[in-house]
């Protein structure tokens, strides 16, 4: 029985999420609360807010509950399905160099320039990429 060395075994696709290896995208594990009413799944690229009340995170736009504070934090490095049962462990970049338009948010919220001020802050640099 022979065996093909020079088969196609799979490939690797380019999102255009990363514009620049500078500053380098590093990763850390974050965890997502819960969501209250139905499960959600949140896409690599989503904006991710940090609460000061829990230090738990929820995707960029959502309402804050009473006393609560919302900060743009990180960006999510992969597909994730959230539940209403439970958090969620994910991969998150908290540095890079990354474009705008790749970015989700929660539905009906526009990233603004104080959540982007608040990205830089954190070490995430912000970019108008076009595709060809």
């Amino acid at each position: 029985m022979s065996k093909r060395l020079d088969e196609n075994l799979g490939s690797v696709g380019y999102d255009g999420l990363i514009v620049a290896n500078e500053p380098v995208a590093d990763v850390l594990t974050v965890t997502i609360r819960k969501e209250a009413t139905a499960a959600a799944t949140y896409k690599r690229g989503t904006v991710l807010a940090l609460s000061a009340g829990d230090g738990k995170l929820v995707i960029l736009g959502s309402t804050a509950t009473t006393n609560e504070t919302l900060t743009a934090n990180c960006i999510l490095a992969e597909d994730v399905e959230v539940g209403t049962t439970a958090d969620v462990t994910v991969l998150a970049y908290r540095t890079g160099h990354f474009a705008r338009n790749k970015l989700a948010v929660a539905s009906g919220y526009t990233l603004k320039a104080t959540d982007e001020e608040e990205l830089r802050k954190a070490g995430i640099l912000l970019s108008d990429a076009i595709e060809y």
